[in-house]
């Protein structure tokens, strides 16, 4: 299990686009589970991923909570550097 957070420059709605094509059909495969403006679950596989996404000053902080996908988030969090 993974718990991992988080920031960047992406505006929220931007940041929730690329959570859904990087864990959703478009990438992963996994199913959303959950969706509203500031929480998107995934799951599948097995496992889940649960992100939630909120504005803090100029930047975007996203909470990532993984079972059985935590190499996928590690890898996600990353290519927001």
């Amino acid at each position: 299990m993974i718990n991992l957070e988080v920031n960047t420059k992406l505006s929220t709605p931007e940041a929730c686009k690329r959570l859904k094509s990087f864990f959703g059909e478009g990438g992963l495969g996994l199913k959303i589970t959950e969706e509203t403006q500031s929480c998107l679950s995934f799951e599948g596989g097995g496992g889940y991923v649960i992100t939630t996404v909120c504005r803090e000053g100029k930047k975007t902080k996203i909470n990532l909570k993984s079972m059985e996908w935590e190499i996928q988030v590690k890898n996600f969090a990353a290519s927001l550097s």
